[in-house]
């Protein structure tokens, strides 16, 4: 019975561990890649940092741009509006 608990608090402090651990490291999200593409412009208030997609995504030349309110946008990397955002706007961290 001592080692059933003992397993169980282990695997509990395991999963515990592998939600702080760093989530690009372990895998690829989907919200590393761009399936809807927003083609207004944006505030450029609204707009805190922009994060490239990944190399998986079969989607290329988008950027996902963090907006305040935990919202992203995704947008076309070549437009104008963003190329100019990109020269006031840092990458996230």
């Amino acid at each position: 019975m001592k080692l059933i608990i003992a397993a169980l608090v282990c695997l509990l402090l395991a999963g515990m561990w592998l939600q702080d651990a760093d989530a690009k490291s372990m895998h690829v999200s989907s919200s590393n890649c761009c399936f809807i593409t927003v083609k207004r412009k944006i505030s450029p208030k609204r707009i805190q940092c922009y994060k490239n997609i990944s190399s998986t995504c079969s989607y290329k030349n988008r950027l996902i741009l963090k907006l305040t309110g935990g919202l992203e946008a995704c947008v076309f990397q070549k437009e104008s509006w963003v190329q100019a955002y990109l020269k006031k706007i840092n990458l996230c961290q």
